[in-house]
């Protein structure tokens, strides 16, 4: 049995998270972390880690603490992570690059799974745009177009970057990241990426990667339907990563696993 701290457990991806929950047999709610302390049914929340009913020596291998909260909360959730020996599993989003460096620094004391998206779709989506661009080459332009609700505060989204950042880095590096044409009046480059937002309504979250051929057009698309799917991989990445060594984990380790 795996039992999980949950940190930002009062908002909205905390909350699915303990209905997820829940329903398993294989892992419990240990505690929560939140603005407010109280309870929520059975489960305790304190406002900072350091007041968790538990003390940091007695937790074992299988306690894992998913964070869902901001991208300063992330950190501190990493360090005390790397202090008391316990797997995290990162879920904010937002992060500079400078915590994310941060995060990959700690990752050498600690095990972290670090996703911009939990979501296994979205990151099944990752792999084969990988493959497709691989595929394709330069014969075919790509364009990425992501669509959130209206309450979303960054953009273009960290899970657009995410899969930026893998045709990129499967291309050699040879692209531009263009996110707004409304003042260029040029032709197309040939090393341009382009990233489009779109935000309106309660749109939980779809992403399109368009590969742009002279005479065909392939699209790789992903549609969330609830948050349902983020909490979904959360709890799969904490399952994975109980008892891990120290190591930065993403979601392609966990796809392996599966595979």
């Amino acid at each position: 049995m795996t039992t999980l701290i949950i940190q930002g457990i009062g908002g909205r991806m905390g909350r699915t998270l303990v209905e997820k929950i829940a329903t398993r047999t294989d892992c419990r709610v240990l505690a929560g972390v939140d603005q407010q302390a109280g309870q929520m049914g059975d489960i305790p929340i304190v406002e900072d880690l350091s007041e968790l009913p538990v003390p940091p020596n007695t937790l074992h291998e299988n306690t894992v603490l998913i964070d869902f909260s901001s991208p300063a909360g992330a950190v501190r959730a990493c360090w005390y992570g790397a202090e008391n020996n316990l797997p995290c599993v990162i879920c904010s989003t937002g992060l500079s690059p400078e915590q994310e460096a941060t995060l990959k620094t700690l990752s050498a004391k600690v095990a972290i799974f670090r996703s911009g998206n939990m979501s296994l779709g979205i990151n099944v989506l990752i792999e084969l745009a990988k493959k497709a661009s691989g595929l394709f080459g330069t014969e075919f332009d790509v364009e990425i177009i992501e669509k959130h609700h209206h309450n979303k505060l960054d953009a273009p989204s960290g899970t657009a970057l995410m899969i930026a950042d893998a045709i990129n880095e499967a291309s050699g590096n040879r692209y531009e990241y263009i996110y707004d044409r409304h003042d260029v009046r040029q032709k197309r480059g040939a090393a341009e990426l382009g990233i489009s937002a779109v935000r309106g309504g309660g749109i939980i979250g779809e992403h399109e990667v368009l590969f742009c051929g002279p005479e065909e057009v392939v699209t790789l698309s992903h549609t969330a339907q609830s948050r349902g799917v983020f909490a979904d991989g959360a709890i799969q990445a904490a399952l994975f990563l109980a008892g891990q060594k120290p190591g930065y984990y993403t979601m392609s380790e966990l796809i392996r696993e599966k595979l």
